[in-house]
């Protein structure tokens, strides 16, 4: 089988697409800086450890040589920490510069790499405009940071096209996992019967399981024929009211329904908070004509598999 090069494979979506590159035969390596600690930890997993340092422009040359498919999903995690000013260099500095650092490798070293598939996100549109159907993969950045960022993000790593490599970008939204990001916070409050509606409830989600958002990564370095920008999200995004108190139905058999109010958000979240009360109704309809299927096209059955089923 093929090799595949991740970066960024120690977070939650690397986790979950190493697993399922190994179960499908693949050989996986992953860049990292903590080589030691990481073939310690995971010394079970036929998993190949090669290191890289963005801040220093250096890569393993053996990884890049030995690379079929190189999955970029390395990043600063966008919600983890405020927005200071520090910390929003930080956030674009680690994927501009290591998409940057993946570019010269590509062109510097001897290599068989047959696609890029590339990390981005559904925040490269900014907010609803009116009667909005649907943002698609045609529709221009927004002015704003993530906007901004995920300009940045996608135009570092847009030139291994002209390496003559195949270039696939996925815009996810937010992805449905109960090993971390957003889902885990939106069942914090349940457990003390609560159902937290984020300001006035109306703003749209467009979210993905996890499953899915894998599947898709797997599609792009498997299907040739998907070349180009693609939305990751679930064809049937949800106002966050809706998404609330599906979840806490599915949950719960006794909950209160509970308002935060947006000031209250802005004055714990700072900036950052724009991205809870954003509505973005963000369309599946491109990465579906060419074929996609979705597992969990619904907050119903997507809730159904993270609450009631084992990993």
């Amino acid at each position: 089988m093929a090799t595949v090069l991740i970066t960024g494979g120690t977070g939650m979506i690397g986790k979950a697409l190493t697993k399922v590159l190994l179960e499908k035969g693949y050989e996986v390596i992953i860049l990292t800086r903590n080589i030691e600690q990481l073939e310690i930890k995971n010394s079970k997993l036929k998993i190949d450890y090669a290191e890289w340092n963005v801040a220093k422009q250096l890569i393993d040359e053996n990884a890049i040589a030995k690379a079929d498919y190189i999955i970029h999903l390395a990043g600063a995690n966008v919600g983890e920490k405020r927005w200071t000013k520090k910390r929003k260099r930080e956030i674009v500095r680690s994927r501009v510069d290591s998409g940057k650092l993946i570019v010269e490798s590509l062109k510097n070293i001897p290599n068989k790499v047959k696609a890029v598939v590339s990390a981005s996100a559904m925040g490269y549109y900014g907010p609803d405009r009116e009667n909005n159907p649907g943002f698609r993969e045609t529709d221009p950045a927004f002015t704003d940071f993530l906007g901004s960022t995920c300009k940045q993000w996608e135009e570092s790593i847009q030139p291994v096209t002209q390496l003559e490599k195949r270039l696939v970008l996925l815009r996810a939204g937010i992805v449905l996992s109960k090993k971390g990001g957003a889902f885990p916070k939106f069942l914090n409050a349940l457990q003390f019967g609560l159902a937290t509606v984020l300001g006035n409830g109306k703003q749209i989600i467009s979210w993905i399981h996890i499953d899915d958002l894998v599947r898709m990564y797997i599609t792009a370095i498997e299907n040739e024929k998907l070349s180009g920008v693609y939305n990751a999200v679930a064809p049937n995004p949800i106002s966050n009211k809706e998404f609330i108190l599906t979840l806490a139905k599915e949950r719960n058999k006794f909950f209160i329904p509970v308002r935060v109010p947006s000031f209250v958000l802005k004055t714990v979240l700072g900036e950052m908070s724009v991205e809870v009360l954003k509505s973005a109704r963000v369309s599946s309809e491109k990465i579906e004509k060419d074929g996609f299927e979705f597992l969990y096209p619904t907050v119903d059955s997507a809730f159904q598999k993270l609450l009631h089923h084992n990993p």
